[in-house]
């Protein structure tokens, strides 16, 4: 059996298994292609573009903050006073990208900071990869950066 035939095999059994097909890419790729997607979303914010913004989100997002807000238009109606002026009430950038073995989800979390660079949360974000082969922010929640010993 040539290694084709093998790779069929393990897809196959997986597939009746139920079991997720283990990711196409190595999970390092997986990880550097959602950090460059979070990096790419958090300069939205500095950039001041909206719109740009909501092309990160999927359809059927949800972030929960003060409020719960479901789908892409909510989001990104909730976020639109985020954007207004010209400088950015806060920023954030990744610094833990992980991917579940199947490659199809991914969690990024990483500082929230004030406009002084001031360190006031952390943001944490789960990706999935969508039909369109871009990876989308599915659900986001962020907290209080923690003051513990």
């Amino acid at each position: 059996m040539g290694r084709g035939a093998g790779v069929i095999g393990v897809l196959l059994v997986s597939a009746l298994s139920g079991a997720p097909a283990p990711a196409a890419e190595p999970l390092e790729a997986l990880a550097a292609k959602v950090r460059a997607r979070e990096t790419a979303f958090a300069k939205t914010m500095a950039d001041r573009d909206h719109a740009a913004f909501a092309t990160f989100v999927a359809e059927e997002a949800l972030f929960m903050g003060r409020a719960v807000l479901r789908g892409r238009p909510a989001v990104a109606a909730g976020w639109r006073t985020y954007y207004e002026g010209p400088k950015a009430p806060f920023s954030w950038q990744p610094d833990r990208v992980e991917v579940v073995d199947s490659g199809a989800l991914a969690f990024s979390t990483g500082p929230v900071f004030d406009p002084e660079g001031k360190r006031v949360g952390t943001f944490n974000s789960t990706w999935r990869l969508e039909k369109d082969g871009e990876w989308r922010v599915v659900l986001d929640s962020g907290c209080p950066p923690c003051a513990c010993p």
